[in-house]
């Protein structure tokens, strides 16, 4: 967003267009990055490899209701994005560790200031949707 269209500071200098056009918004670096950390599974799996690294069994065993499938796709996607490593160690069975790479470590901060203020807000939503929720 820019800061010509709302009170938000921003490193966007450009103005955002209006209509937005579809393809812009498709093409916006946000978007991209809330697209793959507002998924189901994202965002608590980069927060428990920021304590340490993990197996996969082990990770699979540490998220109550994920599917190995769907562990599988998501680490997939965010080590596509760069923001987790795999490393696989030369024994038999192969072992597998992951982590975040320093590119993940450098999402802990804006996660922890988003967590901070869900904390703090949380309540207030919660407040609000009743009261629309009851008109």
């Amino acid at each position: 967003m820019s800061d010509t269209h709302t009170d938000v500071p921003s490193v966007i200098s450009a103005p955002l267009p209006i209509p937005v056009p579809l393809e812009e918004h498709q093409a916006c670096p946000v978007t991209d990055v809330l697209r793959r950390t507002g998924d189901r599974w994202s965002v608590l799996i980069m927060i428990l490899l920021g304590k340490r690294s993990y197996r996969f069994n082990e990770l699979h065993r540490s998220i109550e209701g994920i599917s190995q499938r769907m562990l599988t796709r998501t680490l997939r996607g965010l080590e596509r994005d760069g923001l987790v490593g795999r490393t696989v160690h030369p024994t038999l069975p192969p072992t597998v560790e992951y982590d975040l790479t320093p590119l993940g470590r450098t999402f802990l901060g804006p996660l922890s200031t988003l967590a901070d203020w869900a904390s703090r807000h949380g309540t207030d939503i919660a407040a609000a949707r009743e009261r629309h929720d009851n008109r």
